[in-house]
């Protein structure tokens, strides 16, 4: 079959635009009421409450025993076979960096338009980098899963199929069944799988993300990481989090109720829906750049593509009076 493959341009080191940047679009709209609404980013608006944590949490190194116990509550939590193809990190950022360093030159094939940030990396270190509109085979295979933004969803059928080295993305796969990530299937193929812990949990400022690796990978990716990569209070918080699977099923309730709320109110302004998950939701509007600037005068930040500038994602607000602002900024 003919690849329908584009070779991406290199991208620059400090190419890539993120949402969560308060301080450059307050700058933008000095006159817009506070606070700011950052609906720019798919964090949970509603953390998880943090704990009294230990005084040695904050004073000791953090200890193997304590790793060993969060490496535990993830894979219990994941459904993963062994603790030993957990890797804790300070953040998926820091694996998405890391794991292009520790393969050969490749042909490397992102299923795209997504996450910005694989691209980058990869192209960074030197590999043939490819976006590709669906699965195909590769050297290496890089899927968001769910996909950010679009929210498009493969099953893991789907991902076993595919030949060559896997990277799977899952950051917004937690309010999902479990038997829909891929991390159970890399005991016997090679392969890394992806979980961010700060966006389900709402504490992207703890900075603890996980690989789920393939039996080769875990020990070189944990390596790489060297001792400490986690600070202690990380560590502490992660376990208790991993371990409250009754907030993780009260939080996925209210969230399915936030969406259906929010998708009422964009469609209310004119906006179809596209995608996305529990936790942010994408449209289109042939005014999305209008909106952006009305939005923006009302002090509420979402996140534009330069790429698509008739779309826009929306990241879920916190409360009713956030809904309201949303609301009366919209016109609705």
């Amino acid at each position: 079959m003919p690849s329908t493959t584009t070779e991406a341009p290199k991208p620059t080191v400090h190419g890539t635009a993120h949402g969560g940047d308060l301080g450059e679009v307050s700058r933008r709209f000095p006159a817009a009421p506070r606070p700011w609404i950052d609906l720019s980013t798919g964090i949970n608006p509603i953390p998880y409450s943090v704990p009294t944590l230990s005084d040695t949490a904050w004073t000791r190194l953090p200890s193997v025993a304590a790793e060993e116990a969060l490496q535990e509550a993830a894979m219990v939590r994941y459904g993963v076979p062994s603790r030993r193809m957990i890797v804790a990190a300070p953040g998926t950022q820091a694996l998405i960096q890391l794991l292009p360093r520790l393969l050969p030159p490749s042909r490397v094939a992102i299923v795209g338009p997504t996450y910005e940030e694989h691209q980058t990396s990869w192209s960074r270190a030197g590999h043939e980098v490819h976006i590709v509109p669906s699965l195909e085979d590769s050297d290496v295979v890089v899927v968001v899963n769910p996909n950010n933004p679009t929210g498009r969803l493969f099953s893991p059928t789907d991902l076993a199929r595919i030949a060559g080295f896997l990277v799977v993305d899952e950051s917004f796969i937690d309010f999902l069944p479990r038997e829909m990530s891929f991390g159970s299937q890399l005991r016997s193929r090679r392969g890394v799988v992806l979980r961010s812990f700060g966006k389900t949990y709402g504490l992207a400022g703890v900075r603890l993300g996980f690989a789920i690796a393939s039996p080769d990978m875990a020990p070189r990716i944990r390596e790489e990481l060297g001792p400490w990569a986690v600070p202690g209070p990380a560590l502490e918080i992660g376990r208790r989090a991993l371990n409250d699977g009754a907030w993780l099923s009260a939080t996925r309730e209210r969230l399915v109720a936030d969406t259906a709320r929010l998708d009422g109110v964009l469609r209310q302004a004119g906006f179809e829906m596209l995608g996305g998950t529990l936790l942010f939701r994408l449209a289109r509007h042939p005014s999305a750049g209008i909106f952006v600037q009305r939005l923006g005068q009302q002090g509420i930040h979402v996140r534009a593509f330069p790429d698509a500038p008739d779309q826009l994602r929306f990241g879920l607000p916190g409360n009713d009076e956030a809904f309201r602002r949303v609301a009366a900024a919209l016109g609705v």
